[in-house]
């Protein structure tokens, strides 16, 4: 687990509320990190993130569940805050987190989805456990 009572670990506690976008980086067979913008939920432990069954993110997250996950930085190349952790795969999770729905509502429609279909469709929910935390 991250600390989050630092300056850095502050600046991570707010963006994990806040933002709406994470790039999760993921390893490819070939050894080729793999960044992906996606939304994701922070429940004060992990990051959850859904997605396709089909995605080449869970490939390589079967084959090395070491990840990493940052935030967009600012104009000027500031407030940079990466989070490297474990991920994990449910291909069988529960019903979608409320929260996740909640937080992503009014941008579903916005690719085409209904909350109903977005949790039909993005149906494997992936767990990012924190470990280390890097940025300024």
């Amino acid at each position: 687990m991250i600390d989050l009572t630092t300056k850095l670990g502050g600046q991570a506690a707010k963006r994990l509320q806040q933002d709406d976008v994470i790039w999760l980086t993921t390893v490819s067979r070939d050894g080729t990190p793999q960044p992906n913008p996606v939304w994701f939920y922070w429940d004060g432990k992990s990051i959850l993130i859904y997605a396709q069954p089909t995605s080449h993110k869970l490939k390589n997250i079967s084959r090395n569940p070491r990840v990493s996950v940052n935030f967009q930085a600012d104009d000027e190349g500031g407030d940079v805050v990466v989070i490297t952790g474990n991920a994990s795969i449910d291909k069988k999770p529960p019903p979608h987190d409320p929260r996740y729905i909640e937080k992503y509502r009014a941008h579903i429609p916005k690719i085409g989805l209904t909350p109903e279909s977005f949790a039909a469709s993005y149906s494997t929910q992936i767990r990012v456990s924190p470990a280390n935390l890097r940025g300024f």
